[in-house]
């Protein structure tokens, strides 16, 4: 785990930026403290911040070349099945100078090319320099776990693990409208935009080729879904064949020459992730955050059971509110786009914390998506299959409509999600689905951005984009909408949230659920096996209803969330009115539409605030970004 950045010059004017090469490594310093490394040749800079997890001799220190010379490689991420692939490459004759997983990638490249990232099975971005051809390859892996950005022009590419390093060679600076636009919609940037017209995300699963002044970007993995490979067996045998990938996952992702543990946070997920964990060494470390003053999030008696039930070493971090703001310009700090997902508050302080006692975390993450664990999916199930109670929900819309609407109370929460199923139910499927995943419509988007913003941005482009993206369910049906959020929602919000948050501190995530053989195995299972008979995950929690306290289950799923809307509307709130969403502020800064910010802010602290704490908080993650690199 650690941070790359690199340059690929196409003429003498590209290669004045080559000097810029440490100072944009150094801004990657926090992703890899263990050690930087730079090589430039005439045309070539490649730099690497690492984070020691495998073989921590400095003969593993990147970037590392081969024993000629000719081949340069940096790489952030871990490749699990490196000791299958080195046994593979030995046996014809390759040698080893380290131990690292490092070297064991840098060969497979030489012998395979492109061809050698399927044989891969791990989490990474890397790029792959050819001296003598003057050719690299970079590469992001199959989920998108390990982020990558990346710029063309005439004169160079530019690429590197997070914008704020991209932007140390400086470029221009200007708005992407268009991702604007979608982010005050999703609360994140999907792939391939950036915040910054010019730079992207490169897809997960692709590839770039780059020689002389040609880009090339390629798919090399495609997603698997049910119609291409459907699973022909049993409920009960979904169930042994889904424990069986899941603890060769888990086994995979222990691989470690410094100390390891889990996130524990009291769910499902995690607590599968940590009970089979707990089998594989002698005393596990647990993990686990709550909150001291507000119940209604906090779940770690749930955790504390199961530490207790596997025998772990269980740690709970309880915050309170003062904590959480304590931690929050450090927190935007790391932001070097805007990203509003509020939870990652949360993992930041989790990280913060777990960081202090080992290096090396396993999570639950991508459960959700490949089982259908959101509100969303059960709404999007009972969408395509209404009832009696659906018909209801649809027929009362008006009373849902007129009811106050907030996250934090049960009743609240159940008034706001009444009144998105009802609009929901009007649209058709890929349009359902749109809804249930934003935050905010279209319209009210358009009406937060100023004249200036709405005059740049491309309707159409984005309607064709938008569209594009929905294809797939233009059949209707659940594992169409899983298979978007593994390619759309994953990789635009809850990868890079845990990736952000962990870097920051220099702890790696590894995700067991979003290994390529189990997400196979997932995605070629019915609907009913997820989202049925009242369950959401249902193959999941079903293959570990006796390994796991009772108490797990049949109860509300809240998620990783932040008890944001108490914080923002007292602790917060002149920080609101006088910095970030200042009248005078908006009006100078002409990227939002003043009249809409004001709007926002009166439902914020009205007795009926809806989703506006997640809008109000969506601006200022932006508007900290803004401060921080626009002006």
């Amino acid at each position: 785990m650690c941070g790359i950045t690199g340059i690929f010059t196409f003429n003498e004017v590209g290669r004045f930026n080559l000097p810029n090469l440490s100072r944009a490594t150094q801004a990657l310093e926090h992703r890899g403290p263990d050690n930087q490394g730079l090589y430039v040749d005439e045309f070539v800079g490649l730099g690497h911040r690492r984070l020691s997890i495998i073989d921590l001799s400095t003969d593993a220190n990147q970037p590392f070349q081969s024993a000629d010379e000719r081949y340069q490689l940096i790489f952030n991420g871990e490749i699990y099945n490196y000791r299958l692939l080195r046994k593979n490459l030995e046996a014809n004759g390759v040698s080893f100078r380290t131990e690292s997983d490092t070297e064991v990638l840098l060969q497979t490249l030489i012998h395979k090319g492109a061809e050698g990232i399927n044989d891969l099975n791990g989490f990474f971005a890397f790029a792959f320099y050819d001296k003598q051809k003057q050719e690299m390859l970079v590469a992001r892996d199959r989920y998108g776990i390990k982020p990558l950005y990346f710029l063309q022009d005439e004169d160079r590419f530019l690429f590197a693990s997070e914008l704020k390093s991209l932007l140390t060679y400086g470029l221009e600076k200007e708005l992407d409208a268009k991702a604007l636009y979608s982010y005050l919609q999703l609360n994140y940037i999907p792939a391939p935009f950036s915040i910054i017209e010019g730079i992207h995300k490169l897809e997960p699963g692709h590839f770039l080729s780059i020689r002389k002044k040609e880009v090339l970007k390629e798919a090399y993995y495609e997603l698997p879904n049910e119609d291409k490979n459907p699973f022909k067996g049993t409920y009960e045998q979904a169930q042994e064949t889904l424990k069986q990938l899941l603890d060769q996952a888990v086994e995979r992702r222990m691989v470690a020459d410094v100390p390891l543990g889990t996130f524990l946070s009291g769910g499902i997920d995690s607590s599968i992730i940590s009970t089979i964990a707990a089998k594989k060494v002698e005393k596990l470390h647990t993990f686990s955050i709550g909150y001291t003053d507000n119940p209604f999030f906090d779940e770690t008696q749930y955790a504390e059971k199961v530490a207790k039930q596997i025998g772990s070493e269980h740690q709970v971090f309880k915050l309170s509110t003062h904590d959480l703001y304590s931690h929050l310009h450090s927190l935007l700090d790391h932001f070097s786009e805007p990203f509003a997902d509020s939870s990652a508050l949360a993992v930041y302080v989790l990280s913060k914390e777990t960081r202090q006692r080992v290096t090396v975390a396993l999570s639950g993450d991508g459960a959700d998506e490949l089982f259908g664990g959101y509100n969303k999916h059960a709404a999007l199930s009972r969408l395509l299959n209404p009832g009696i109670k659906e018909r209801m929900v649809n027929t009362l819309h008006p009373l849902w409509k007129s009811l106050p609407k907030s996250r934090n109370s049960k009743i609240g929460n159940l008034a706001r999600q009444l009144d998105r199923f009802a609009e929901a139910s009007k649209l058709d499927f890929d349009e359902q689905y749109w809804h249930l995943a934003s935050l905010q419509t279209e319209e009210n988007a358009s009406q937060l951005l100023a004249d200036k913003l709405l005059e740049q941005l491309d309707f159409a482009a984005f309607s064709q984009w938008k569209n594009q993206l929905l294809s797939p369910l233009q059949k209707p049906g659940l594992n169409n909408a899983l298979w978007l959020d593994q390619q759309f929602v994953l990789a635009g919000d809850m990868l890079p949230k845990v990736d952000l948050m962990s870097m920051a501190h220099a702890l790696e995530v590894r995700v067991p659920f979003l290994d390529h053989e189990l997400v196979a195995f997932a995605n070629s299972l019915p609907d009913s096996f997820k989202v049925g008979n009242g369950l959401k995950k249902r193959v999941l929690q079903d293959a570990y209803r006796n390994e796991l306290p009772a108490a797990l289950y049949n109860r509300p799923k809240h998620g990783f969330e932040v008890p944001l809307l108490d914080w923002l509307r007292k602790e917060l709130k002149p920080e609101i009115e006088n910095t970030w969403l200042n009248d005078d502020f908006i009006v100078e800064q002409d990227v939002f539409q003043l009249e809409g910010i004001q709007q926002l802010k009166k439902k914020l602290f009205s007795g009926d605030p809806g989703d506006s704490h997640a809008h109000v908080w969506a601006l200022i993650s932006f508007q900290q970004w803004w401060k921080n690199f626009m002006i």
